[in-house]
């Protein structure tokens, strides 16, 4: 199982790719669970002190299952794209990440990848916060934290309407895969999150599938408290850099405008009043009405031309499938699609 395997279902196009590290044999019972749907699985040991991928190929006698390994620990995200890149390699139309600690139901495959293989979205992923009774079951604590990380993630990656942004159960098309450089995906946690960036510079669709996620006993190598500044300026980078080739490189528009003077307006208010209400409590002198005003209508303007380029940016995320340009196999793509941008005639 060290080499490359390919399913005997010649229907399977999907591509399974199961990152892991200190999965151990868990893993093995996340394969057995995955249907003829899937034509190959790429079990990825990222340095496991476990040795799962061992226990894979000494356990496992699953002919869809190809063992990679990694001499030095590259992460969840190293370990995904040595996955994804050996799946490119195959046959394979859509690519599936799914964790080797059994908290992914394996079963939900074929939901996940539906809106991918209907051509309906380019990229598919998981989102546990879509039931209200999962949600009121969750601690206020971590709803708490996933409202920041989503708001974060909606700025940085331009999708808006997307929730859960750390959940890892995801379906790719290869057509998106290949317009993104696999090489400059961040390597460790930032991984789902960096993703969506790269997606939206492809402009590539995305859908989310409700799921429930299971917490038991597995290990987890995850530290909020370690991870949380690598966040922080991931999401910055990526909402500089995501602003400066949409609105000033790839083009300039009426939001870039709004987007320029509202931040100077905003700036010019800020910074004159609160240098006049400083002065004001050093000389205890108030401040004049026009001070005020000068420094109140900036602001209110600023604010203003803000909120206009944040509508213009969520009416902005991408409709259209990549698939519907870049894939040749033009069958894959929903009928209502088809119809809806074949060329009119006269």
């Amino acid at each position: 199982m060290t080499s490359q395997s390919a399913s005997n279902n010649t229907e399977a196009n999907v591509a399974v790719v199961i990152p892991c590290y200190r999965s151990g044999d868990l893993v093995l019972s996340v394969i057995e669970k995955i249907g003829p749907e899937v034509g190959w699985i790429f079990v990825v040991d990222d340095d496991c002190p476990l040795k799962t991928g061992d226990q894979v190929e000494d356990q496992c006698k699953d002919s869809r299952v190809t063992v990679l390994r990694h001499t030095e620990n590259q992460g969840v995200g190293g370990a995904t794209v040595t996955g994804y890149k050996a799946a490119l390699q195959t046959a394979a139309r859509i690519m599936v990440k799914i964790d080797g600690d059994g908290q992914m139901d394996p079963g939900l495959i074929p939901l996940l990848a539906r809106p991918v293989s209907e051509g309906l979205a380019d990229y598919s992923k998981g989102n546990r916060f879509y039931n209200v009774h999962d949600v009121a079951t969750m601690p206020a604590v971590r709803l708490f934290g996933n409202a920041v990380l989503s708001f974060l993630t909606k700025l940085s990656s331009g999708y808006w309407q997307l929730f859960d942004p750390t959940n890892g159960y995801t379906a790719v098309h290869r057509s998106a895969l290949e317009m993104i450089e696999l090489d400059f995906v961040a390597r460790r946690y930032f991984f789902e999150s960096d993703m969506l960036y790269n997606l939206y510079q492809a402009r590539a669709v995305v859908r989310e599938m409700p799921m429930k996620a299971v917490y038991e006993d597995e290990p987890s190598s995850l530290k909020p408290g370690r991870v949380i500044g690598t966040f922080l300026r991931g999401h910055l980078r990526n909402l500089m850099r995501r602003i400066g080739y949409n609105y000033f490189i790839r083009g300039f528009s009426a939001a870039s405008m709004a987007l320029v003077v509202g931040m100077g307006l905003m700036s010019f208010g800020l910074v004159y009043g609160g240098y006049h209400w400083w002065q004001s409590a050093v000389t205890a002198t108030p401040a004049s009405a026009g001070t005020v005003m000068m420094a109140a209508l900036p602001v209110m303007l600023g604010v203003h031309l803000l909120i206009s380029w944040l509508n213009f940016d969520i009416a902005s995320e991408p409709r259209l499938p990549l698939q519907y340009y870049l894939d040749q196999d033009r069958t894959s793509i929903a009928p209502e699609l088809q119809s809806a941008h074949a060329p009119k005639r006269n």
